[in-house]
């Protein structure tokens, strides 16, 4: 068979646009591909819901890879290792609760079970703004205004593109970017002690692991927040390099959209 660059060329693009085309109009539209939302779309699409993540980096998987401080190992307390085995992760035993894997393994397992699983990553994507529309008379988060990374990146005047969605999850980190967005652009309250992002406080693992799992859910309609977004949102603390908070968070996403109604698209 000879190979021919524009067969290679027309390939990839229309199946991209096969991915594209049939990710105007979803479920959940997640934003981040960090360990929250990879569980999330792993969970989602084994509900039955369509899902897609928009990664504004090239690498999904947040801030798992680096492990602790570059030392490419993580931790998970008992409360994730029902989430670990779902996901065929490998993990060794502590001795007092906790476990050790290699976060290279774990990264790429979840990358690659929440896209087998049916969830659509798009890397290179970031989400710039949203779309709001009304039910019964409120504002309502109803989608995502999407750009290129790199065109962002270079601040180049170039419009962007909308989809629409049931439900959007913030899974952006420590930025929290689509709730900033929410509040500066729409000029509402979020349903925190401030109504604003509170802000994360400082290093406490035990009890930051606890609020990211307590704090995730709805902040306003149509909008919710997952893993370090969830502390920074509502000002809970940091939990450094342990990730069962975050898995949970992931799981407990998926479990809250599936079990709630549809929005409205």
């Amino acid at each position: 068979m000879k190979t021919d660059d524009i067969t290679i060329s027309r390939a990839i693009i229309n199946s991209y646009m096969k991915k594209l085309l049939s990710s105007l109009q979803l479920d959940v539209a997640l934003v981040g591909a960090g360990p929250s939302n990879l569980v999330a779309g792993y969970y989602l699409a084994r509900e039955g819901l369509k899902a897609a993540i928009f990664e504004s980096k090239l690498a999904p998987g947040g801030g798992i890879w680096g492990g602790g401080m570059m030392f490419n190992e993580i931790v998970v307390q008992d409360d994730a290792l029902n989430i670990l085995d779902d996901m065929g992760i490998r993990f060794q035993p502590t001795g007092d609760g906790h476990y050790t894997m290699d976060s290279v393994e774990m990264a790429s397992t979840l990358i690659s079970k929440c896209v087998q699983a049916g969830t659509v990553i798009f890397n290179l994507v970031k989400a710039v703004d949203v779309l709001f529309r009304e039910k019964n008379g409120k504002p309502r988060v109803s989608g995502l205004v999407l750009s290129w990374s790199p065109v962002e990146h270079l601040d180049l005047h170039v419009d962007p593109l909308g989809i629409k969605a049931s439900f959007v999850v913030d899974g952006t980190g420590h930025p929290a970017e689509i709730c900033r967005i929410v509040i500066r652009k729409m000029g509402v309250k979020l349903d925190t002690k401030t109504g604003d992002v509170v802000g994360e406080m400082p290093l406490w693992a035990e009890k930051g692991e606890q609020f990211t799992v307590a704090n995730t859910g709805e902040v306003f309609p149509g909008l919710y927040v997952a893993g370090m977004a969830a502390n920074n949102v509502f000002g809970g603390p940091r939990m450094g390099p342990i990730f069962g908070g975050m898995l949970l968070s992931g799981k407990k996403i998926a479990e809250l959209i599936s079990q709630g109604d549809k929005g409205e698209t």
